[in-house]
């Protein structure tokens, strides 16, 4: 694995975060979305993120390169939810299978912890997206289930994976 620095997200970042998406969107299946957000569109996701007190990270080489990101959100919108994230870890193309996704996970879980959050849920576009399926089992995820064909992109009906790892002491004992 290159030399990483994993660290908050900043507006400079923005412009790579969306070239990075940007590839996922138009060439993956790991975003249910059909057309890339703009530079605008994901400043204003990122801000949304981080005014609302959810990590926002990124992945960035020794030559100052951005080659991935992670954040957590919220699970759902309803106030019970409010202990509840959902991640979300995106990779450069070409820095793919070299550590970076783990290297954001594992940060992204010890942030979420230390925010006070208790279950971390991974909705995993596309149940052929082995890759991201392993990261998060290995990171101590575990598979919920799979919501078939809820997505169609790309000439294809999609699955949607759930998968979900408690954070800190999770749910034996009441949120601070």
């Amino acid at each position: 694995m290159p030399e990483l620095l994993i660290r908050p997200a900043a507006a400079a970042d923005i412009a790579a975060i969306a070239g990075i998406y940007a590839h996922a969107v138009r060439c993956g299946t790991a975003s249910f979305e059909l057309e890339p957000p703009d530079e605008a569109e994901m400043a204003r996701r990122w801000r949304a993120i981080v005014e609302a007190g959810y990590p926002y990270l990124v992945a960035q080489a020794a030559d100052g390169a951005v080659l991935g990101y992670a954040y957590a959100g919220p699970y759902r919108a309803r106030p019970a939810y409010r202990w509840s994230v959902e991640n979300s870890v995106y990779v450069a193309a070409e820095a793919l299978r070299r550590g970076i996704g783990r290297a954001l996970l594992d940060a992204l879980i010890a942030e979420a912890e230390r925010r006070g959050f208790r279950q971390m849920i991974a909705v995993i576009g596309d149940s052929a997206q082995t890759p991201s399926i392993a990261l998060h089992r290995a990171a101590g995820f575990r598979l919920i289930g799979t919501l078939g064909a809820v997505g169609f992109k790309r000439g294809r009906w999609l699955d949607t994976v759930l998968m979900q790892r408690p954070l800190g002491p999770g749910a034996t004992a009441d949120p601070a």
